[in-house]
């Protein structure tokens, strides 16, 4: 009966690596479900600087917040990963939210997943080295893929994590020299997720504990 009611409302859109969804500001006209893309979400200064606080992929949704009463968005959407993804009108999302519970539920267990990743990534972001936050950066797009290459070019990645590209440089070299990651021309192959794992710090296991936690709830409604 959801997949009946759902279904026609959803409109399939391909994304390209780098596409912008929607700037800083702009009115939401569109909820996207990511099917095999990974999309960003970023805070950007007046200067154009900007920084990572979120990922989304075929967990969630981009654009919750209309559900919450936000009719535009304070971040940058990006495409970090090419793709495809569902697409369904803010109203039809927002009608859907305030008529059915168990959407309702199913998005605001999202929207709580949601918050602790951009929790956690704020204090990553000011207390871990830009190794470890590259480590939870693989991690957190690996959960999102279905494979274990990701196409990512290491300026995108600098823009993503806030810092320098040759902070990137060097954090992914060191990656690759010890045999967790190769990294040519713009492709990312994870090698030993493991490893990754061992050398990431504790905030990709807590987003993921958090994340796996309200997942097994949904199975309970």
């Amino acid at each position: 009966m959801r997949r009946a009611r759902l279904f026609p409302k959803l409109q399939q859109v391909d994304l390209s690596l780098g596409e912008v969804i929607y700037e800083s500001g702009q009115s939401i006209e569109y909820i996207y479900f990511p099917v095999n893309c990974i999309i960003s979400l970023l805070s950007v200064t007046e200067d154009g600087s900007s920084a990572e606080i979120s990922v989304v992929g075929r967990d969630g949704m981009a654009g919750v917040a209309v559900v919450l009463g936000g009719l535009s968005t304070p971040n940058r959407f990006v495409v970090q990963s090419h793709g495809c993804a569902y697409r369904m009108s803010a109203s039809d999302l927002i009608a859907e939210f305030n008529s059915q519970a168990e959407i309702r539920i199913l998005t605001l267990r999202y929207t709580q997943a949601l918050f602790a990743q951009m929790s956690q990534t704020a204090v990553c972001n000011r207390h871990h080295s830009i190794d470890q936050q590259l480590c939870r950066w693989l991690l957190l797009s690996l959960d999102r893929l279905e494979d274990e290459h990701l196409n990512m070019t290491q300026e995108l990645i600098a823009n993503m994590l806030g810092v320098r590209r040759e902070g990137v440089t060097q954090a992914a070299g060191k990656l690759q020299k010890v045999g967790a990651i190769e990294y040519q021309r713009g492709h990312i192959t994870v090698l030993d997720r493991a490893m990754l794992e061992r050398l990431c710090c504790e905030c990709y296991s807590v987003v993921r504990n958090e994340t796996d936690r309200l997942e097994a709830r949904k199975t309970t409604y």
